[in-house]
């Protein structure tokens, strides 16, 4: 009763980079109280370009590292590659809640009047059997197409540490989907990856006509506040962001817009 009464146990966001910050500003909001660590693997940086054997191996052991070290109530895997792949495996090995981050297919079939919509992650994420199987039971009537880029994330990345990005790649990104067969029909865009909502803004200055994009952020900041309602949010800490490899100090005071406000090594 005394921990439940002065819990301070975190929220813990893990992501192979900084792309989870598109989900942690949304949870953020739907729970103002909590004690936020975000860790971004940087030393297994880009998880997009790996393969699943490789991401299925590292990121169940890795988040055992992590709850051990920061004992949260609950995980946030805030990598749509690491939740495709390791998600069933990471729930088997711990004993606490975990939220995964998967592409919005659902909301954006919904959304899409043309009926056709993209797909734009990682090409780890593009490619798992997961998708095939939103697509199924949420699109069945909607032509999905899809496109993998690494470009985005490092792009994204680049964003953040305060670098001038060329808006001809991310044309070159989009081509990736609008240069498809029937890709001139696509009006709803879903970013499959959360580094790509950082980059929203861009993306939708260089497409070839306007559309929509849709993300997960909202929905897993919901499920975030449903899974910790009724809890005790007290603080002996600051929000902390966690490198396990270089990176930290360049993205620092991006860092610290989203509230994380120290930046550690792992």
């Amino acid at each position: 009763m005394a921990r439940y009464m002065s819990d301070a146990r975190p929220i813990l966001f893990f992501d192979s980079g900084v792309g989870g910050l598109s989900i942690a500003a949304p949870a953020r909001a739907a729970v103002p109280d909590a004690r936020f660590v975000y860790v971004a693997d940087s030393a297994g940086f880009p998880y997009g370009t790996r393969s699943e054997v490789e991401i299925a191996a590292r990121v169940p052991a890795l988040l055992g590292r992590l709850a051990e070290r920061y004992d949260p109530r609950l995980i946030v895997i805030a990598c749509n590659t690491a939740s495709t792949i390791a998600l069933a495996a990471v729930r088997q090995a711990l004993d606490l809640p975990i939220v995964g981050t998967v592409p919005a297919i659902k909301p954006a079939a919904a959304m899409s009047e043309t009926r056709t919509i993209g797909v734009l992650g990682t090409k780890a994420t593009v490619r798992q059997a997961y998708v095939d199987d939103l697509a199924a039971r949420f699109a069945a009537d909607c032509r999905v197409i899809r496109h993998g880029s690494a470009e985005l994330v490092q792009l994204a990345e680049a964003k953040l540490r305060g670098e001038a990005t060329d808006p001809a790649r991310y044309r070159a990104v989009l081509a990736g989907l609008f240069d498809q067969p029937g890709g001139e029909a696509i009006d709803v865009i879903v970013n499959a990856c959360t580094h790509f909502p950082l980059v929203e803004d861009e993306l939708a200055a260089a497409a070839p006509h306007a559309v929509r994009f849709v993300d997960g952020g909202a929905g897993i900041a919901r499920r975030i506040a449903y899974l910790t309602q009724g809890q005790d949010f007290a603080r002996n800490a600051e929000d902390v962001a966690v490198f396990t490899g270089e990176g930290g100090a360049a993205l620092a005071p991006a860092l610290a817009r989203y509230g994380f406000s120290r930046v550690d090594r792992l």
